[in-house]
C-alpha cells in the first residue's frame, strides 16, 4: 500500500502538532515550516525488532538526510523515558516524540495492523508543510527509509515540484 487509507494524503497540508521529545522538550511541526523538509515516521513501539531495525536504518542514513535538508522525526505512543532510553541505546541522532493516547497518529490516519498493533507509516513533508509522500507497510521496513530519502533528494534538487 502506498498511502494511508484515511487521514492526510499526498498533496494535502500536514496536520500541525506539538509533542514532547525524548528530552521532554516540546517540538512542533511548525518549527520546521519554511526551513526543512520533515521525514515523519510513525512506528509501533520502542525496542521491538522491526522498530529497532527501522530506527537504526534512519540513524544510518541520518547524515544523507541532513545534507539534503531534512529532519527525521519518529513518533510512537511510548513514554518520554522509553524514548530517551531507546535513543541512547541505539545512538539515534534524530527526534523521537511521544504521542500518548495516539491523538496525532489518529489525526494522520495511521491505522492499526492486525487490529491491535499501531501502524508503521512514513510521511515526507516539504518546507511549505505539504505532504509529498506517504508509505505504509509493517514489513517493508527498508523501503520506508529508501523511499523517503529518494523524495527528500528530489525535493532538494527541484524544491517547487511535487
Amino acid at each position: 500500500m502506498t498511502a494511508a487509507t484515511k487521514g492526510v494524503q499526498e498533496g494535502q497540508q500536514a496536520s500541525e502538532f506539538t509533542l514532547p521529545s525524548e528530552s521532554g522538550e516540546p517540538v512542533s511541526l511548525a518549527d520546521y515550516r519554511g526551513r526543512r523538509v520533515v521525514v515523519l515516521y510513525f512506528y509501533p513501539k520502542d525496542n521491538t525488532p522491526g522498530c529497532t531495525t527501522e530506527a537504526c536504518a534512519f540513524r544510518d542514513g541520518h547524515e544523507v538526510f541532513a545534507e539534503a535538508g531534512a529532519q527525521v522525526i519518529g513518533i510512537s505512543s511510548d513514554s518520554v523515558g522509553s524514548h530517551e532510553a531507546f535513543a541512547g541505546r541505539h545512538r539515534l541522532p534524530f527526534l523521537l516524540l511521544t504521542d500518548e493516547g495516539g491523538k496525532v497518529r489518529r489525526r494522520y490516519g495511521v491505522r492499526r495492523s492486525l487490529g491491535f498493533l499501531p501502524g508503521r507509516v512514513t510521511y515526507v513533508i516539504d518546507r511549505q508543510g505539504t505532504i509529498r509522500h506517504v508509505f505504509s507497510s509493517m514489513t517493508r521496513i527498508d523501503q520506508h527509509v529508501n523511499d523517503a530519502l529518494g523524495v527528500v533528494q528530489r525535493l532538494q534538487a527541484h524544491p517547487g515540484t511535487p
